[in-house]
């Protein structure tokens, strides 16, 4: 899988635990639509860690535990 696959999955395992729609997800972090809405459908190969800091900071967790997924163990991830 691709990191910008992982990210996706992730973003979107995060809105369903906390009941957001993406949209809901942007509107509250301060992130343009736009923005989130490339990431999760995996346009953005390289996603800016300002925007996953201010995903993490919305749900009130830590970065590390955005990134605590199998989704981003080394032997799951292609280049």
């Amino acid at each position: 899988m691709l990191f910008r696959q992982a990210i996706s999955r992730r973003i979107f395992e995060l809105c369903e635990l906390y009941k957001y729609t993406p949209n809901k997800l942007a509107e509250m972090s301060g992130i343009p639509p736009t923005t989130l809405q490339d990431m999760v459908s995996e346009k953005v190969a390289n996603p800016s860690s300002f925007v996953i800091y201010k995903i993490c900071k919305t749900l009130k967790i830590e970065i590390k535990d955005f990134y605590n997924s199998d989704l981003f163990k080394l032997d799951n991830l292609d280049d």
